[in-house]
């Protein structure tokens, strides 16, 4: 495995328990455009049966894959798990608010890398995936799809 995936010192069991017993995902930077990585990965997400409700403040009301898309984390709760395509320099906020909402994991898409959000992200409590991507790790380590499908986070 490349040093980069193991930067956040999780092992594979580690994220494939992440990854089995998460189930309400905020996905911010989610974007309409077919074309951007986080389109393709929140249609994996919902395929696989977690609930996703995309943030995105420009796109709010709108609805990718057929979620309702919101402005702020805050809307987006209860979750369990934030999945970030920010830039590094900006993850601080997003890791400083999820941990006020309760959520148990952040994920730092790949190449998103911020060892000081990181490290006050650990300090609050919360898990930190860095420099991953679930549509990756979920076939890669063999995560089951959720026995029940969850839409939305209102379910």
């Amino acid at each position: 495995m490349p040093p980069s995936r193991q930067i956040d010192g999780l092992t594979d069991a580690e994220i494939a328990g992440i990854l089995r017993t998460t189930r309400r995902i905020a996905l911010v930077g989610a974007s309409a455009r077919p074309e951007r990585p986080s389109h393709g990965v929140m249609r994996m997400l919902l395929a696989h049966g977690y609930a996703v409700t995309p943030v995105n403040p420009g796109l709010a009301g709108q609805t990718i894959h057929g979620q309702t898309v919101v402005a702020s984390l805050a809307e987006a709760a209860p979750l369990d798990m934030v999945d970030v395509f920010r830039a590094a320099d900006s993850v601080g906020p997003v890791i400083d608010e999820a941990a006020r909402l309760g959520a148990r994991i952040v994920w730092l898409q790949l190449g998103v890398v911020n060892h000081q959000a990181a490290a006050a992200a650990r300090a609050a409590g919360l898990t930190v995936v860095m420099d991953r991507c679930p549509a990756i790790e979920v076939p890669r380590l063999h995560v089951p799809k959720l026995a029940v499908p969850h839409r939305s986070a209102t379910t």
